[in-house]
């Protein structure tokens, strides 16, 4: 009997937060980010491999782990610490006759802080912004990072209806660097629940040029294809995404990790409110 009410009480929780509007899905595997944070006294984990390729060279990430933490109400705190490689085709700054080697080891160390300052209502979006400084811990001789500190200063939307989530915005990338330009970049997001194993949806993200020493010295237009497979919703997830530029630089964008969340929100949530099913991100970083 007591089994029996276990049982009951997990199904009505899980129901609650497959129902709950606000429960949504954002960020990774997507390049396109979203303005809402982690909930108070909960926690994200990733551990992921990506890729971006232009006709420069080859720039991946993995294994990288990815850490989230509701540090505050409306507030995330966010670190990721990747290994990197890089295999250059044609890029000069690596030999002079225009082919280079290739490189592995520690990339950029990105931390980040991001604030939610208007919640979503019934007829009003999500805004918040997500500011991430990417520390030097690359060798950014080999082409594994960039030198010095730099930033990402983006914006972002999101609205919800239904199995619908929606979301995207601008930002501005800026990097003290020589080689390397401060550019702007945004995308847009559309996806939707299938069922209750799996979430889809499809972005166009843009970027401005990077700068003669990055992956993409042009501009580029890229539509990307992914979503979530729950092994265990909300807990365990796997994460994929595919992409290529339809205008400007050719380029290809990859991403494949698992994702775990837990927390202990101590009555400062409403039952089945919960941010369990969401996801999170950034750009990937040191991928240039």
């Amino acid at each position: 009997m007591m089994y029996r009410k276990t049982i009951c009480k997990v199904t009505a929780v899980i129901a609650l937060l497959l129902a709950a509007v606000s429960t949504v899905k954002a960020g990774p595997p997507f390049q396109t980010d979203d303005p809402e944070p982690v909930d108070f006294r909960h926690y994200e984990f990733y551990t992921f491999g990506a890729m971006d390729g232009t006709g420069v060279e080859i720039d991946t990430l993995g294994p990288a782990l990815e850490f989230n933490w509701g540090i505050l109400p409306n507030t995330q705190f966010h670190v990721v610490f990747p290994a990197a490689a890089i295999f250059p085709y044609n890029n000069a700054r690596y030999s002079g006759a225009g082919v280079g080697g290739r490189a592995w080891g520690v990339g950029d160390t990105e931390i980040g802080v991001k604030l939610r300052y208007l919640k979503e209502t019934k007829y009003r979006p999500m805004i918040g912004t997500f500011t991430m400084i990417e520390v030097p811990t690359g060798d950014s001789a080999n082409g594994l990072g960039v030198g010095k500190v730099w930033w990402r200063l983006p914006v972002w939307i999101q609205k919800s209806w239904g199995p619908w989530t929606t979301y995207g915005g601008v930002g501005e990338t800026i990097i003290p660097q020589t080689g390397f330009n401060n550019f702007t970049f945004g995308g847009w997001l559309l996806q939707r629940d299938i069922g209750k194993k799996m979430t889809l949806g499809t972005e166009i993200f843009s970027h401005g040029n990077e700068g003669p020493l990055t992956t993409q010295p042009g501009a580029a237009t890229l539509v990307d294809f992914g979503g979530y497979y729950y092994f265990r919703n909300p807990g365990f997830q796997l994460l994929f995404c595919y992409g290529h530029s339809v205008a400007g630089l050719a380029e290809t964008y990859a991403y494949l990790g698992l994702y775990w969340t837990w927390g202990n929100s101590k009555g400062e949530k409403k039952a089945g409110e919960s941010a369990f099913n969401r996801m999170h991100s950034r750009e990937i970083p040191g991928i240039m």
